[in-house]
């Protein structure tokens, strides 16, 4: 049985590794997907895109709860609330590319 993976991005730093990541799950035959959480993307260049087209293909998806990345980048939107009862459906959670603060 396919599990079912949610990726976070809280870290603009890390949100295109993060696809590549989820991307490779599905290609192992799990469904993922992937949570822009609060940071609005500047630019995706194709082979990024051609990464989410991919995901979307595998039936998993690239949501994003700011409103900016649906409108410019073509992104589904989700809510907060929505995530909430996403996550209740998936198997694994992965928190990707948390910042860690470099104060002692």
């Amino acid at each position: 049985m396919s599990k079912k993976v949610c990726f976070m991005y809280p870290s603009s730093e890390y949100i295109f590794d993060g696809v590549r990541s989820a991307l490779g799950l599905a290609v192992e035959n799990m469904y993922a997907y992937g949570v822009v959480m609060k940071n609005e993307i500047d630019e995706i260049n194709d082979y990024n895109k051609e990464n989410i087209e991919w995901m979307r293909d595998m039936e998993g998806d690239v949501y994003s709860i700011p409103e900016g990345n649906v409108e410019k980048h073509g992104l589904t939107k989700m809510t907060l609330e929505e995530l909430g009862q996403k996550l209740k459906e998936m198997d694994v959670i992965v928190p990707y590319g948390i910042m860690r603060s470099t104060e002692d």
